[in-house]
């Protein structure tokens, strides 16, 4: 199955229809800065239309599925998204750039695997809870769908992302007006194409590529009763003051500046050999990947000397290669934005590999590293979003640990030991909503998000389906 790259309307109501302006964006391939394909954007007056839809929706046919029916739906939709996954993979690859052994994965396999999971859990949603009353009597707990859902997302990890939101919230039974990055639109309507053949009942689920304007007002719309977004942590400030005001549930799942931390026990051949999985996935376009390297001083030189051998012998290349390990960022703009802090890091750290552009096509910066960053740097306190790696060392680990959490982010991290009960305790001292020992995975079954700028709520596993359940108490007397 080979996804259409010219993409001139929007899925609104179970239907193609063509934008109230027309408008539409080129889609560029990050690799050769050439067009890719056309995507439709939404303005104001179809993101109006896109909500009515999924509130007749959430109150008709879709509001009287069962958990039986919800969970039946959900599972055909993750197998139409599981038949797409190969070419899913390719195209968001294509989109943004991502090593196609990282998007065969996130983009091409997860995306189906979470809504099968999420449509298991649908199935035990009917159940009653009843209490009974010290007073007597009892109380009856009824679990009902919070309503429409206005889901954004950002161009790293596409598919996957929209997915986290989607597939949770149609297991609770709201319905969903979805709004991908222009950057990444085409994969967006992939997963309209998936609902649409999974028999999803029309408006359950709407998808509206736009951009800012676009985002602001399903954020902002009075019909819809929980925003999911997953971004930058100031646009996530942005629509935590607006959900505030309109005291409107949100979850937001925003920057990191993760570490990974290498205590003095450390077995070095397993710390490199995940270098670039865990601190420059996606060509360092994640969230939570382990940017900042703390290293003991009694070891600093080794570690220094080995994360410059991994990340300047990593291939760089063709993000559709199976060999590539780094492809490039995502758009000109942010390749820009990567290379300023580069010159920002030269300016107060060494230079170990990298630090220049690749190539004249494409959005291509070599992977990076800077050695004796003093964590109060701007490349050590702000989201560079690119492969630039920092090299701090530390004292002991109480310094070590004051330095991990000298950050005002909290998304991800990793420790490294030979003693995994010491790595999971020095773990369990850090300031973030999740952290590995000699490994990091986020896993369908367990929950994921952050804490001070990292963001508000969880996702994935049972904690990631509460956030679009409302619960109802009915007291019975005696």
């Amino acid at each position: 199955m080979s996804h259409d790259l010219e993409r001139p309307d929007l899925y609104i109501d179970g239907a193609w229809v063509p934008p109230h302006k027309g408008e539409s964006v080129d889609q560029i391939e990050a690799a050769t800065g050439q067009r890719l394909g056309t995507a439709a954007m939404a303005n104001t007056d179809d993101v109006d239309d896109a909500v009515r839809a999924a509130r007749r929706a959430l109150i008709g046919e879709w509001g009287r599925f069962s958990a039986a029916d919800r969970s039946a739906a959900v599972l055909r939709f993750a197998a139409e998204l599981k038949t797409r996954g190969r070419d899913t993979a390719s195209l968001v690859s294509r989109e943004n750039g991502m090593p196609i052994r990282l998007s065969g994965i996130v983009n091409g396999l997860a995306p189906a695997l979470i809504a099968g999971y999420y449509g298991d859990l649908a199935a035990g949603l009917d159940a009653e809870d009843v209490r009974p009353s010290p007073t007597g009597g009892d109380t009856v707990v009824l679990r009902r769908p919070v309503g429409v859902i206005g889901a954004v997302t950002p161009w790293n990890y596409p598919h996957a992302l929209a997915i986290m939101k989607v597939a949770p919230a149609l297991a609770a039974g709201c319905t969903v007006v979805f709004k991908p990055p222009p950057e990444t639109a085409l994969d967006g309507y992939v997963i309209a194409d998936a609902a649409l053949a999974a028999g999803l009942p029309p408006g359950v689920v709407n998808v509206i590529a736009g951009g800012r304007e676009a985002g602001a007002h399903l954020v902002e719309h009075p019909g819809v009763d929980k925003v999911a977004f997953t971004g930058s942590t100031a646009a996530g400030r942005t629509i935590g003051e607006v959900a505030g005001r309109m005291l409107r549930p949100v979850t937001l799942e925003l920057g990191g500046k993760s570490v990974s931390l290498v205590l003095e026990d450390a077995d070095i051949d397993l710390f490199t050999s995940k270098i670039l999985e865990v601190s420059l996935p996606n060509n360092g376009q994640t969230c939570h990947a382990a940017t900042r390297i703390l290293a003991p001083r009694s070891r600093y030189t080794e570690i220094v000397d080995a994360v410059t051998d991994i990340v300047s012998g990593a291939i760089v290349g063709d993000p559709l290669d199976p060999a590539t390990q780094v492809g490039p960022v995502v758009t000109e703009a942010q390749r820009d934005r990567v290379l300023s802090y580069v010159a920002l890091g030269r300016e107060s750290a060494r230079l170990t590999t990298g630090g220049s552009k690749t190539r004249d096509a494409g959005w291509f910066v070599e992977p990076t590293v800077f050695a004796d960053v003093d964590n109060s740097s701007r490349v050590a306190q702000e989201e560079i979003f690119g492969p630039v790696l920092c090299v701090t060392p530390y004292d002991d680990i109480e310094d070590a640990i004051a330095i991990a959490n000298d950050s005002a982010f909290g998304l991800g991290g990793v420790v490294w030991g030979a003693d995994a009960d010491r790595g999971f305790d020095v773990a369990a001292r850090i300031e973030s909503g999740s952290v590995g020992v000699n490994h990091y995975e986020l896993h369908i079954n367990a929950p994921f998000g952050g804490v001070k700028s990292s963001g508000l709520g969880r996702e994935l596993g049972p904690e990631g389906l509460q956030p679009y359940l409302r619960t109802q108490s009915i007291y019975r007397g005696r």
